[in-house]
């Protein structure tokens, strides 16, 4: 058996290590350590409710406002506060933004430009790929690199600024927009779709969120192979047997994204498994300190009481990330955790056909990316100049709420506690906490450790790059992770 550390990772945010051991050149065990304490759950503890709304941003520079509109519902739950409609759509949108920034960067910037590498020179891809792909240089990537800095402006008009935006609340947006700026702002989505359009897909947006099988897929593939990024991918995961690599828990965990005004969600809530979606209760969920550099002091708990006290010198741990388990089960969360929730025929057939694996989960990346900017316009449409934004609401002196929703990479959870107005008890937990968690009280591996079981292992790889593409196609946010 060889043991190998691989890490620092490049091109993650915040720290990251992977152990593995290998046998006869494949991964026997990992194990996913989150190197950095933080402590903003502490930071919290004894701050007026509404502090929340400016501390929570600061866990990440990519995620931000994925953290605000957690605190806000959470905020919200706690005071029984309900947005207007307009508040609504414009929440959506600000979350969106980031969201489908993080998607492109994901794709463009983290996970693509692994395939210049040297070791798949003799692909017949691999010229191609550099001349796309290369970091800073890539002509695909310079050209998403400015889409991503234009798409940004949306927030400019929307939220003041990017990160840190400091308009969400738990009544909806305090920016309001004028007939004017909507028009403004659809026209820079337009914008954003035509690079989409003309970049990534090569094909309107409609056409992508329509294709409904493999089968599906491969025929629009087949039409044009390089022609299109996503069509580019398919052709290089086709011949890297992407399809084979990483293969998650088979349990997926959306907690629906994108409220709507009914009572909906755009995309479905809920956990799939085994073929199928049943409801999702979030009072199942456990987190387990069992192996954290934490106190596991009275076991496994429920956010709403769970404690973060640090103990970095607890035997048996190796990592500052607990274990999140729903109703005792290891979950993985993600773009494919939202469109399986949502019923989506091409990935339900794909994850069908084969898992949870590096392959369907970038496919889902790209299909919620296409399917959002249409949401996103729909959105924008339906806001009404001239009425409320914002519900005022006033926060009680005792109380718990819960504010649940889904960041670019999957399933995020803030849970406050409130006495004698002051915040007595704070938790969050992150999507990538539910996908890198480590091995709990049983000794069953997280979604990332056991995906990482089995990937190959060329000789004299150290930090082999089979490991990197599993790595990244969960796309972790560290810093979120151990907030």
């Amino acid at each position: 058996m060889t043991r190998l550390l691989v890490g620092p990772f490049n091109r993650v945010e915040g720290d990251l290590e992977v152990t593995l051991d290998v046998v006869d050149g494949r991964v026997a065990s990992a194990h996913v350590n989150a190197p950095m304490y933080r402590g903003f759950e502490q930071i919290l503890r004894g701050r007026e409710p509404h502090d929340a709304l400016v501390y929570v941003p600061r866990i990440c520079g990519i995620c931000s406002v994925s953290q605000s509109v957690a605190a806000a519902r959470a905020l919200a739950a706690l005071g029984g506060i309900a947005m207007p409609a307009n508040g609504q759509h414009v929440t959506n949108v600000i979350l969106a933004t980031e969201n489908l920034a993080d998607h492109l960067t994901h794709f463009y910037l983290f996970f693509m430009p692994d395939f210049v590498r040297p070791v798949y020179a003799g692909r017949p891809w691999h010229a191609e790929a550099v001349r796309r792909f290369t970091p800073q240089s890539g002509e695909q990537v310079r050209a998403a690199i400015a889409a991503r800095q234009r798409w940004f402006t949306l927030l400019g008009t929307l939220a003041g600024k990017w990160p840190h935006t400091q308009s969400i609340d738990p009544g909806g947006s305090t920016r309001a927009i004028d007939a004017a700026e909507k028009v403004r702002l659809l026209a820079r989505v337009r914008e954003f779709r035509r690079f989409l359009e003309t970049r990534t897909y090569a094909a309107p947006l409609e056409q992508v969120a329509a294709l409904e099988s493999e089968a599906a897929l491969d025929a629009w593939h087949a039409a044009d192979p390089l022609n299109g990024d996503l069509r580019f991918f398919l052709t290089v995961a086709r011949d890297a047997a992407l399809a084979t690599l990483g293969a998650g828990p088979g349990r997926f965990l959306s907690y629906g994204a994108y409220p709507q005004p009914d009572g909906s969600t755009a995309l479905g809530a809920g956990v799939w498994h085994a073929g199928a979606l049943s409801p999702l209760d979030p009072a199942a969920i456990r987190e387990d300190a069992t192996h954290a550099w934490l106190s596991d002091a009275g076991g496994p708990q429920h956010p709403r009481s769970g404690v973060t006290l640090p103990e970095p010198d607890k035997a048996g741990a190796y990592t500052w990330n607990k274990a999140p388990r729903l109703a005792g089960e290891v979950v993985e969360t993600g773009a494919i955790a939202r469109q399986l929730a949502s019923g989506h025929p091409l990935i339900v057939d794909l994850v069908g056909r084969y898992g949870g694996t590096v392959y369907t989960r970038v496919v889902a990346r790209l299909l919620e990316l296409a399917r959002v900017v249409i949401m996103v316009e729909d959105w924008l449409r339906a806001v009404r100049p001239g009425e409320p934004f914002c519900s005022p609401g006033r926060l009680p002196d005792e109380g718990c709420g819960a504010g649940l929703g889904e960041a670019a990479r999957g399933s995020l959870g803030h849970w406050i506690s409130v006495r004698e107005g002051r915040i007595a008890n704070y938790q969050i937990v992150a999507p990538t906490t539910w996908n890198f968690s480590p091995r709990d009280a049983a000794g069953r591996p997280g979604a990332l450790e056991s995906a990482l079981e089995g990937a190959p292992v060329r000789d004299g790889e150290t930090t082999p790059v089979a490991v990197q593409h599993i790595v990244r196609s969960f796309d972790p946010c560290m810093v979120c992770t151990v907030h």
